[in-house]
């Protein structure tokens, strides 16, 4: 891969119009969402996505997901259903990804769906991602901007620390709010949890009115995040720790003795805010890392899940 020079951008009428360009020329720009940051390209240009991969050495078999500015945008592309109106009325703009069919002469690349005949697409709540999308008038794909397997982005500090030199531009619109990467729904078949995130697994449950398919670990990749070994720092990561063991630092959940806390409060949504963040700045230190215990319900599913995969066997 070709060095180059990373603009940082401020998310002003200036910058994002330097961002909309440098998308149109097929050049990757990272840009904030309320989960967290995202690597755009246009979905739409081959070449733009497969420099998506190349620039978070990503593999070519993990699906993207296409950012999109409207219900009225992903039924460009998607065959829309009864079901996904349901869940878009509900929680679109949010951090919610519905899988779908492709419809025909949907012009996206065949990279961003990883050969397969359904997209994951979603429309971010942020208001400068909003606006990006406007601009560019057609869809991003947008995976985290890390290097692949790494800990999610959730400042544009975090985005340099990774992607410097390997992207066209940072669109900085300070920290994230929500922390965690959406919930991806997949609604080809049977409706089904592809990969819990920022909207409660119960909460969906509730729109639809009938219980989701969980996915299996032995599944075919369908989305993105489900990878066995994902978000993962550099140093080790042990789980549900009381204490710390030899060298270990411990990142801790409520009310205990640690050397970062995730919400002394023991508050959910704070912890998913803060989660790769604390992940980040315990990395630095080069020691292992030790996480409490986390309450396996709400936000707490998908914090879990994410620890467990940061936890797993590297390859």
């Amino acid at each position: 891969m070709i060095p180059c020079h990373t603009q940082y951008l401020s998310a002003d009428p200036n910058g994002l119009a330097k961002a909309a360009d440098l998308l149109r020329r097929g050049l990757l720009v990272a840009f904030p969402t309320e989960t967290v940051y995202g690597l755009g390209g246009d979905a739409r240009n081959g070449e733009a996505v497969a420099a998506i991969y190349a620039a978070k050495g990503r593999p070519s078999f993990n699906p993207l997901i296409a950012h999109v500015g409207s219900v009225k945008a992903a039924q460009r592309y998607v065959q829309w259903s009864d079901q996904a109106e349901v869940l878009a009325n509900a929680f679109w703009p949010g951090p919610l990804t519905l899988v779908l069919p492709l419809r025909d002469g949907h012009g996206v690349s065949s990279l961003v769906t990883a050969g397969l005949e359904t997209l994951a697409v979603r429309v971010p709540a942020h208001p400068t991602a909003q606006a990006l999308l406007e601009a560019l008038d057609g869809p991003v794909a947008a995976p985290s901007a890390n290097p692949s397997g790494r800990i999610s982005p959730t400042t544009a500090a975090h985005v340099r620390a990774g992607l410097d030199g390997r992207i066209a531009a940072v669109l900085d619109d300070g920290p994230c709010g929500v922390g965690l990467e959406s919930t991806i729904v997949g609604l080809a078949g049977t409706p089904t949890l592809l990969r819990p995130g920022g909207v409660e697994l119960q909460a969906i449950e509730d729109v639809l009115g009938s219980r989701l398919h969980l996915h299996q670990s032995g599944d075919l990749l369908t989305a993105p995040g489900q990878l066995q070994s994902h978000y993962a720092p550099e140093s080790s990561v042990r789980l549900n720790a009381q204490t710390r063991q030899g060298d270990e630092l411990l990142l801790g959940f409520g009310a205990v003795g640690c050397d970062y806390n995730l919400s002394v409060d023991g508050n959910l949504n704070e912890a998913a805010a803060n989660l790769f963040a604390a992940l980040h700045d315990l990395d630095k230190t080069g020691r292992p890392i030790a996480v409490s215990p986390i309450p396996n319900d709400g936000l707490g599913v998908a914090i879990n899940d994410r620890l467990k995969r940061a936890a797993a066997p590297r390859d």
